[in-house]
């Protein structure tokens, strides 16, 4: 873990370094938007001044989501306005995921102290910004990121602050940068956003996307039994039970057999063999890869074995054991951090990535899903528990990514309807609420056509969030 030294980014440094990003260009992969023959090229704003910027938050009650040996009931909804020198603003929006994105944080405080030190963080990140210049959104991430790291370490007292921690503060500032991005380039498309680097990784048009429920650690078969009756074919299923690492495998193993007894004969038009898939979700609970091994060797006994579609973060993040020999798709999570961290996992036999567009930002998303993709590593995007826009967020990318080995469509975690106590009235503050893509409909969402051409609704203003400001 690199120290606060070698992240710190002092305000000096990043006000030059923003200045002279307009003359370098932003990676020199902005001028060609869209996809090919869709639109000509557009002549883009390299310099966008932000006089003005803002944050608030709402705090939602959650039913108990347990993970990692603990467990969340509430998680805050950040808002960040932007105003630039033209007049425009925009505002993003952002769900914190404390325990999610660094586990000591979380523990070491009270659900409100660990929550308020993330916002703190994202309010850190504006007033780095206000009076600045940005080339685009991607540079900005850039900029800010080392410096909003360093502040998280101090502020936290935490030398081995994960950096998703910071990437989880600062996704309501990314987005609205991006909304503001489109606004001063005359950008109405999701599709037109994508620089031509990340192009590739993301040049799907899926007319539907998998619909992935979760179940915390200790949930009901009968709730796995019924979400499968409603048409989810696949679910994320959380391991990792509390107790020791004996007494988490004893209660692993019978939640697996439970599972396939449940689903093991099911069938599903979405995948070759016509069977249930699992995704099991260990959150780093394990500690030897013997203990997974033997897990496994449970579900060879079981006839489970080949429905494993993929185990995510089976092992803490410090634990470099290869994943590569075990037979099963291993996939990382808040391990890949950055693309640098995607990279040294997939050197260590992980053979898919989660993407969190609405965790990790949308700027880092895209490097770390081209990456993935130069590598035929596949990846699909898991959640947070967020907001209904977020949701759509992360729907965008779930749609352009690469299909899934086996299946025939793109895969988004999303499980806000199941532990939002208010889940319908925020619902009602996505703007397009309505829209056929917004509700599940036998396990998928339908991505068609008006969902493309309205970027699922989140370039568009929310009245409940612009109400946060005064705007």
């Amino acid at each position: 873990m690199k120290n606060e030294r070698q992240y710190s980014l002092s305000r000096r440094n990043f006000l030059q370094k923003a200045g002279s990003a307009v003359a370098i260009g932003s990676l020199g992969t902005f001028p060609h938007m869209g996809f090919a023959g869709s639109k000509p090229p557009k002549k883009m704003n390299t310099k966008i001044k932000i006089t003005h910027t803002d944050s608030n938050f709402e705090r939602e009650p959650l039913f108990p989501y347990r993970f990692k040996g603990s467990a969340i009931t509430e998680a805050w909804q950040t808002v960040a306005l932007m105003r630039a020198d033209s007049g425009r603003h925009s505002v993003g929006i952002g769900t914190q995921g404390t325990l999610w994105s660094d586990k000591a944080v979380f523990q070491a405080h009270s659900t409100t102290g660990g929550n308020a030190l993330m916002y703190a963080m994202t309010e850190r990140a504006l007033q780095l910004i206000k009076g600045t210049h940005f080339v685009d959104p991607v540079t900005l991430l850039e900029d800010i990121l080392p410096e909003v790291y360093a502040y998280g370490v101090k502020i936290t007292r935490n030398p081995a602050l994960k950096k998703t921690f910071a990437l989880n503060a600062l996704v309501p500032v990314d987005n609205a940068a991006w909304i503001l991005f489109g606004q001063e380039n005359d950008l109405q498309t999701f599709d037109e956003m994508i620089p031509d680097a990340y192009r590739p990784g993301l040049s799907h048009k899926h007319d539907k996307v998998a619909s992935i429920p979760s179940f915390s650690v200790g949930a009901s078969i009968n709730d796995i039994k019924d979400a499968a009756e409603k048409g989810h074919f696949i679910m994320k299923l959380k391991t990792g039970a509390p107790g020791t690492q004996k007494e988490m495998l004893e209660k692993d193993i019978e939640f697996l057999t439970a599972v396939h007894r449940t689903l093991g004969q099911r069938e599903t038009i979405h995948t070759q063999n016509g069977k249930i898939p699992y995704y099991f979700d260990a959150n780093g609970r394990y500690e030897e890869k013997e203990t997974l091994e033997r897990f496994l060797d449970h579900a060879k006994k079981i006839g489970a074995f080949d429905q494993i579609a993929v185990i995510e973060e089976p092992f803490a993040e410090e634990n470099e054991t290869y994943v590569g020999d075990l037979g099963v798709r291993v996939a990382a999570d808040e391990s890949a951090h950055t693309v640098e961290d995607a990279l040294v996992r997939i050197e260590q036999g992980y053979t898919a990535i989660a993407v969190k567009a609405i965790a990790k930002t949308m700027s880092m998303t895209m490097k770390i899903a081209q990456a993935a993709h130069e590598r035929n590593i596949p990846c699909f995007c898991a959640d947070l528990t967020v907001n209904p826009i977020l949701v759509d967020w992360n729907k965008n990318v779930a749609a352009r990514l690469a299909p899934f080995p086996d299946m025939n469509l793109g895969l988004q975690e999303t499980n806000g309807h199941q532990y939002y106590k208010n889940w319908q009235q925020m619902l009602a503050y996505h703007p397009m609420s309505d829209a056929p893509w917004v509700q599940t409909r036998d396990g998928v969402y339908p991505t068609g056509e008006e969902f493309y051409k309205k970027s699922g609704g989140i370039l568009a203003p929310s009245t409940h969030y612009e109400k946060m400001f005064d705007v």
